[in-house]
């Protein structure tokens, strides 16, 4: 990615794009910034898929396509308070990395991924179900 310190001034620096399928509504960057420990964010990953498209977010994070016409770079714009940090990033990349996440939970799929309710019915009546028979 690259950093937009200014209109003159920018530099490119190494992230990390990473998902856990135990919160799958998330995804989170890691910036590692030069002299700096890392600096990580974690946000809506329906907000990155939207952001390829079109303008999207409010408060901290803020994504937009750098151009209107096709796939392009995005920027992100992150903000703690009145301090801002923009970079840019190639939409390429991050499809990829959306897609990784899609066959790990399908979008649409995030409240099955995370209803242990659901896992726990399920292996309630399979225990009930073999005392049933057992007894």
């Amino acid at each position: 990615m690259t950093f937009l310190v200014s209109q003159d001034l920018s530099f490119r620096i190494p992230v990390e794009l990473s998902y856990d399928s135990s919160d799958p509504y998330a995804v989170e960057i890691t910036f590692h910034l030069p002299g700096d420990a890392p600096v990580s964010w974690a946000f809506a990953r329906e907000l990155l898929l939207d952001g390829l498209s079109r303008p999207t977010g409010e408060g901290d994070v803020r994504i937009a396509p750098a151009s209107p016409e096709g796939l392009s770079d995005v920027f992100i714009r992150l903000q703690v308070g009145c301090e801002r940090a923009l970079f840019r990033a190639g939409a390429a990349p991050l499809v990829a990395f959306l897609d990784r996440t899609d066959r790990v939970v399908p979008f649409g799929q995030e409240p099955a991924a995370c209803d242990p309710v659901g896992d726990l019915d399920a292996e309630l009546d399979r225990i009930l179900a073999e005392d049933r028979y057992a007894g």
